[in-house]
């Protein structure tokens, strides 16, 4: 009954490691696993499952690299901070087009150009055919051909703009 009940206040609230050690594994950690996923990936506006598991997988094995050991509330805290600011910071840079804002918000890519699928640019992003005709469905669009352009966005949606009819 006493271990239901009891609280180990030196272990909830002091830190075993620093503070900031912390701070520094969760910078680099974040830096490492932005840049492979930003280089790497790019999906088009929703998370699949490969996505999900891809994610989990790498918080996972991440999960040492960032924290080592840790305990307390504190550290916890410091390392969910240090992921959240880092993220922040990304946003905000790639907002203010400083530093490195085409990494952070890469330029839209062109799919289609005048009703002509461009299948180089496609098999640079890995999408075939059916994944963008299944893109273009969920914009109302049933056939390419009527697609003046179509771009797949940095945030991973497409966006279409259809020909003008004459």
């Amino acid at each position: 009954m006493d271990k239901i009940i009891a609280l180990n206040w030196q272990e909830m609230l002091v830190p075993t490691q620093s503070l900031l050690e912390i701070f520094v594994r969760g910078t680099i950690t974040y830096w490492l696993i932005y840049l492979i996923l930003r280089l790497f990936r790019r999906g088009t506006g929703q998370l699949g499952i490969s996505d999900l598991l891809l994610i989990t997988m790498i918080s996972d094995a991440a999960q040492n690299s960032m924290a080592g050991e840790y305990n307390s509330i504190p550290e916890g805290a410091v390392l969910i901070l240090t992921l959240v600011l880092w993220d922040y910071v990304i946003d905000y840079v790639g907002y203010k087009k400083m530093f490195f804002g085409g990494l952070a918000r890469p330029d839209p890519i062109l799919l289609i150009r005048n009703g002509r699928l461009l299948r180089a640019n496609m098999e640079k992003q890995l999408i075939d055919e059916d994944e963008l005709m299944g893109l273009l469905r969920e914009k109302e669009v049933d056939d390419y051909r009527k697609v003046k352009t179509c771009y797949l966005e940095s945030t991973g949606n497409i966006s279409v703009i259809l020909k003008k009819d004459s």
